[in-house]
């Protein structure tokens, strides 16, 4: 690959993992307090081998933290704090993307963030690149095109670390509701992603799924689990409004090429029983897994269908175990385990 960038894939192997310590009470309403301790089982695992990088907003803010997390017994030698106030703590989204460069160092590279192009309070999230970038004394280049700041959130990506990323049109390309950057084309995009993350070859589906606020991010629909190999979710009752777009991203799955011109191996992930909070449809999706270097952490949601869902992506990874996360407090924040994390290669 003659690129300047390498994206790494998410399963090699990471120095860190960052998360941001939940202080928006707002973003899950009536179930703050629960969501600490899910936060807290979270870190637990993650933290068993490798290091948990945790933003939290004062002193008094990382107490808290220290209290649940020294109640289930998560290994602090492996648990380090960064001060920084944030408006929200969905890392996936606002933190840097972490790529290698010829000399196989780590960089930084800054997306602009402007909260999914949808809610007002995004600046100080804005920010966390430039404190990670400061903490760790690594290098951060700003994403710019045509001398625009390109705006892009990690949600919105998936990638093999070979060269080939997968998106969707809804997110990208929408014109209309939530315009990450306008007037870009699909070129546009493919040159952004060759010159800021080694991407030779992308994949473009259609749409995300059904109460997504983040109008189409691709994390809950099809995720890759190897170099050639992804899973993808599909809705079984024709009914449901995911019905057609998952099968029809399944579609342009069957007939998509990887950076080499192979196909795909294409694994279905079933869907979870719709999950609704005041009349309004959540995100649920077995597809907003993270894989840990200890295990893969799987969102599970008091449903028939999350056996099966750890029963699939356990016979797709060998080298660590699938464990399920309970995540029907976290989704009423409109986002679960991939959303809230992310990766820090070697």
């Amino acid at each position: 690959m003659k690129t300047k960038f390498r994206l790494p894939a998410e399963w090699e192997y990471h120095e860190a993992t960052w998360i941001g310590w939940p202080a928006n009470k707002q973003d899950w309403p009536g179930k703050f307090q629960p969501i600490q301790w899910v936060y807290g089982e979270i870190v637990r695992y993650i933290s068993r081998a490798e290091k948990v990088r945790i933003i939290v907003q004062s002193k008094e803010h990382q107490k808290k933290a220290e209290i649940v997390l020294n109640a289930v017994d998560a290994d602090f030698s492996n648990i380090e704090f960064f001060k920084l106030s944030t408006d929200r703590s969905w890392l996936r989204d606002a933190a840097p993307q972490f790529v290698k460069n010829k000399k196989n160092e780590t960089v930084l590279v800054k997306f602009g963030f402007n909260a999914w192009a949808k809610y007002g309070n995004y600046k100080l999230d804005d920010k966390i690149p430039a404190m990670i970038s400061d903490k760790l004394g690594l290098k951060l280049v700003k994403a710019l095109y045509k001398n625009r700041n390109v705006v892009l959130e990690g949600g919105s990506i998936d990638y093999n670390g070979f060269g080939t990323i997968i998106t969707t049109e809804e997110c990208l390309m929408d014109s209309v509701t939530q315009v990450r950057n306008p007037g870009f084309t699909k070129k546009d995009y493919e040159k952004v992603f060759e010159e800021y993350l080694g991407v030779t070859n992308v994949i473009w589906l259609n749409k995300g799924i059904a109460g997504d606020d983040t109008h189409g991010h691709v994390d809950d629909i099809t995720r890759f689990v190897n170099k050639n190999t992804v899973v993808t979710v599909i809705e079984t009752h024709p009914n449901d409004s995911n019905y057609i777009p998952l099968m029809e991203n399944k579609e342009i799955l069957e007939s998509a090429k990887l950076e080499d011109g192979s196909g795909l191996e294409i694994v279905e992930l079933p869907m979870p029983l719709p999950v609704f909070f005041k009349g309004e449809r959540l995100p649920a999706s077995y597809a907003n897994f993270y894989i840990s270097n200890y295990a893969v952490l799987v969102p599970t949601f008091n449903d028939p269908n999350d056996k099966t869902a750890l029963g699939i992506l356990s016979e797709l990874f060998h080298d660590r175990p699938v464990i399920g996360i309970h995540a029907v407090d976290l989704i009423w924040g409109l986002g679960t385990l991939h959303c809230l994390t992310h990766e820090q290669v070697f």
